[in-house]
């Protein structure tokens, strides 16, 4: 049976304790807040009142935690303990702290595994979702077993260590984006005296994931002329949104609007909106 260690249970690393307990593995478990293991201890986890404490003994540690700064205190506070024991880190950390975490660690002998998430707590639980890893193809393939089945889809995406960081950061900016523009539809459909779910119709209408991943194609070859849609034209789109919302405070759409001023008195107005994403 294998035992584990898990650092850090807040909402989404409690629902993969909870699944690692229903697939029969021992896990030790710790948190800063001590209070939030007690749901955890009563499906039988073992508590530990620190992270050396949870990692003595283990085979693997897996992490998800806040932060870089959370991370490298969590794991300095487990002394010399493991060596030759995997590190499997679920958190959302930065691309430089992947890289150096990494350097550091592998000189220690402790291995190192990137594997960031999109997934919720009930994805976690249902071991679902999908989750990132990227580093050396050896060390992916020796924890791979232990990976797998905390997801339905286990991507390993290259030996560049810090991959798995940057894409889970592609991928949280498209979702946090997301809520900002909706909260400004929102506000220009409010404006207009109409429903929030107005705009939802439109949005299943149009089905902006094909339209982004083609326009952010060219984005990303560079490729701004001939515009599809001038920046001119974009520009005053916006400025009928902010006019028809009034008042009423926006997210995004007034940083696009100063972005979008500036491109066009540098004599930009002509070239696609995309260029809005140039270097």
């Amino acid at each position: 049976m294998a035992k584990a260690a898990f650092l850090g249970t807040g909402l989404l690393g409690s629902g993969m304790v909870e699944a690692m307990l229903a697939r029969g593995d021992t896990v030790v478990v710790w948190n800063r807040s001590l209070e939030k293991l007690a749901p955890l201890v009563a499906r039988g986890a073992r508590p530990a009142e620190s992270p050396a404490e949870a990692v003595e003994g283990v085979t693997r540690v897996h992490l998800c935690l806040s932060d870089d700064a959370a991370v490298d205190q969590v794991l300095a506070a487990t002394g010399d303990r493991l060596v030759g024991i995997p590190v499997l880190d679920h958190t959302t950390v930065s691309p430089a702290g992947v890289v150096e975490r990494a350097a550091r660690l592998d000189a220690a002998g402790i291995p190192y595994q990137p594997a960031p998430v999109f997934m919720g707590p009930q994805n976690a639980r249902e071991n679902t979702g999908i989750m990132l890893a990227s580093g050396p193809r050896s060390r992916f393939d020796s924890v791979q077993p232990y990976l797998a089945p905390m997801t339905g889809d286990l991507r390993w995406l290259g030996e560049r260590i810090d991959l798995a960081a940057a894409y889970k950061l592609f991928g949280n900016a498209v979702f946090i984006s997301m809520v900002g523009v909706l909260a400004d539809i929102f506000q220009i459909a409010r404006g207009a005296g109409l429903p929030e779910t107005a705009p939802l119709e439109v949005i299943r209408m149009i089905n902006p994931a094909a339209a982004l991943g083609g326009r952010g194609a060219r984005m990303a070859r560079g490729e701004f002329s001939p515009a599809t849609f001038e920046m001119a034209m974009a520009r005053k789109d916006v400025r009928l949104m902010l006019e028809t919302a009034a008042d009423r405070p926006m997210q995004v759409l007034p940083g696009i609007a100063a972005a979008m001023d500036r491109l066009i008195a540098s004599g930009e107005g002509h070239l696609d909106m995309g260029v809005l994403g140039r270097p």
